[in-house]
């Protein structure tokens, strides 16, 4: 039986979309490929709203994710955790040599603008690396407040994980001040896993000729090179198959509307935290609480294990706590093309057999 997956990814993807992906191969260096990812290319951008190139990496995020700490960062990263993904950008660094801070928030709690500030002014630093969404906590970060203190740094090249948060919250690139913005494909783009996107400013590029050592297949500046050399082709075969499915969905995605498609997952958003709040306690201070998935507080002391054996039985999944949040939480993603009737559904499923 399939379980419907209300899970922060990989998510439900449409059979429209999937199909997509069976589509004949083409050759990766064919004039064909190059139409295919400039399609995409100007459909993320505005999907985006960005002006600056879109660069694609045959990787989950986290391949992007690291791609931006290692080619760009000069002097001193400082990386904004809150939570384990926030962790994972820093251990990165670590193991890239690249020399770095982490500043990590009470789990639950966000970034704010003061402790951005706080860091920044040091003058110590000249990349700053935050999560936007943390699927782990559930706290979506403030940061349209953040991108006021950027603007006192104009020097420090700014990267923003996205991964499960863009093509469901509206994130307004440029606006934001955000040099590499990363997403990928299996959450709130409602793909299959194994493709990653992110913007690359004209700051970032300059920051990333000088340094020496940025690694080959995540360098950024490799990638951006290479795509205005040979025309929106890269230096390794893509996927193909990817490519042909994120093209088809993002015309599905403008065709729902953005403002639409991002009022959804409020509402799913908003359903969830109601729910929460009456039977359990939201995990995250509901100030900040995420857009495309709700972390909830399992104040019942309920085994999260057993409450998602029953629901596969039904045909559904959620996902229980990550790490050391594990039965401490429980998660319920809304995001992608699931809608506001499978989410009452969902819920009412988790009722009859909770309550």
């Amino acid at each position: 039986m399939h379980k419907k997956l209300f899970i922060p990814g990989p998510v439900e993807v449409r059979e429209d979309v999937l199909q997509m992906m069976s589509h004949p191969m083409i050759g990766h260096r064919t004039k064909d490929a190059s139409n295919l990812q400039r399609s995409i290319s100007e459909k993320m951008q505005k999907l985006m709203y960005t002006k600056h190139q879109i660069l694609l990496s045959t990787s989950s995020g986290s391949g992007l994710m690291e791609g931006a700490i290692r080619s760009c960062t000069r002097k001193r990263a400082v990386v904004f955790s809150v939570g384990a993904f926030g962790d994972r950008w820093y251990k990165m660094a670590v193991c890239n040599g690249v020399s770095a801070d982490k500043i990590d928030s009470e789990l639950g709690k966000p970034t704010t603008p003061e402790m951005v500030d706080k860091a920044l002014s040091t003058g110590k630093y000249d990349l700053v690396c935050i999560t936007h969404n943390e699927t782990s906590t559930g706290v979506m970060n403030p940061v349209e407040e953040i991108a006021e203190v950027m603007k006192k740094y104009p020097e420090v090249v700014y990267c923003l994980d996205t991964v499960s948060s863009l093509g469901g919250t509206k994130i307004e690139v440029d606006k934001l001040g955000v040099d590499i913005c990363i997403t990928s494909s299996q959450k709130c783009l409602g793909l299959p896993p194994g493709l990653a996107i992110c913007t690359f400013s004209e700051k970032a590029i300059e920051a990333a000729k000088q340094v020496e050592f940025r690694g080959l297949y995540l360098d950024l500046l490799e990638l951006y090179n290479y795509i205005k050399k040979k025309d929106h082709q890269y230096p390794s075969t893509p996927s193909l198959s990817h490519m042909y499915a994120l093209d088809y969905q993002l015309d599905k995605i403008f065709e729902e509307g953005l403002e639409n498609r991002f009022e959804r997952h409020r509402k799913m958003a908003e359903i969830v935290r109601a729910w929460a709040k009456e039977h359990f306690e939201l995990f995250p201070d509901e100030k900040y609480a995420s857009n495309t998935l709700t972390t909830v507080k399992n104040t019942r002391n309920i085994s999260v294990a057993e409450l998602n054996k029953k629901l596969g039985e039904r045909g559904y999944m959620i996902s229980n706590g990550y790490g050391d949040l594990k039965e401490v939480t429980f998660r319920i993603a809304h995001m992608a093309d699931i809608t506001v009737d499978e989410i009452k559904e969902l819920l009412q499923v988790i009722d009859s057999i909770l309550f």
